[in-house]
């Protein structure tokens, strides 16, 4: 592009960033109340995913969550799930950080595309991203055949290093300058994504990237009030789960065990992020 100057543009992680908590999460719990999976499946896959984006995981947890996330929609048809849309974008878009829809704003007032670059299935992401007004979202696809979900990948998990990909992508097709381009997130996983633009921004920043943000001097925000309210929100929610587990999976004393104590482990780390942010 000689001769004229480069666009530029700003990316956004989903979960914890524009919005408190799991998009995942919500798509499980209305596709349990469509009957799409069981609440065994919501259980092993919904739940720990959602633990994940509140505690956190390393690499090797992420690969598993993954993997029991994509195992519970198999051989659910795609247009099932897609139908969903209907009652979650309500839902998400509700969960906006209003800290974050300014930010949204700023930039689309400057001309400059907004995406949201996601883990989150892209059944989500590209029409969250529509109805936010923004340029594309990119999430993880999952792989269909005869138009249901085989419980495998597309392509690459949106995670890490694929960030930086998607980005790299989106710069070399629109002829953005990185070096004038945003990125925002609040995890350590998302380091390569905000390594790749002139201005990274941490939003309510994991420990780890709170402190690279302070080495490194980026720019720290936090939305404090909608993070302690997600926070109570999701604890709530957790524990209303739990009792519906309780009456789905019947009464025997070592079930009712193991769902007390991972009733009690969700809401001391539940307590613990509310104590930092």
């Amino acid at each position: 592009m000689t001769g004229t100057q480069l666009r530029t543009a700003a990316f956004f992680d989903l979960d914890r960033t524009l919005i408190g908590g799991s998009a995942t999460f919500t798509v499980a719990v209305q596709a349990r109340n469509a009957g799409l999976i069981s609440v065994r499946r919501l259980l092993r896959g919904a739940v720990i995913a959602s633990v994940f984006q509140v505690v956190g995981a390393g690499d090797g947890a992420s690969d598993k969550i993954r993997q029991r996330v994509l195992q519970s929609v198999a051989g659910t048809r795609q247009s099932d799930l897609q139908a969903l849309n209907e009652k979650v974008l309500p839902r998400l878009l509700e969960r906006i950080r209003p800290e974050a829809q300014q930010q949204l704003d700023r930039h689309q007032n400057f001309s400059r595309d907004t995406f949201i670059i996601s883990a989150a299935p892209q059944e989500i992401v590209g029409p969250l991203a529509e109805a936010l007004g923004m340029t594309g979202g990119i999430g993880t696809r999952g792989a269909v055949a005869d138009g249901r979900y085989t419980g495998e990948l597309e392509s690459s998990f949106c995670y890490g290093p694929v960030k930086r990909s998607v980005v790299d992508e989106l710069a070399a097709t629109h002829g953005y300058d990185l070096q004038r381009c945003f990125a925002y997130s609040d995890s350590i996983s998302d380091l390569p994504m905000l390594e790749a633009v002139g201005f990274p921004v941490a939003v309510n920043p994991d420990f780890k990237l709170g402190r690279h943000s302070r080495n490194m001097k980026w720019p720290v925000i936090k939305f404090q009030s909608r993070t302690k309210e997600t926070v109570r929100v999701c604890a709530a929610s957790f524990g209303k789960l739990m009792r519906y587990f309780r009456s789905s999976f019947g009464r025997s004393q070592q079930r009712q065990q193991n769902l007390s104590k991972l009733y009690r482990f969700f809401n001391y780390r539940v307590l613990q992020v509310g104590r930092a942010v």
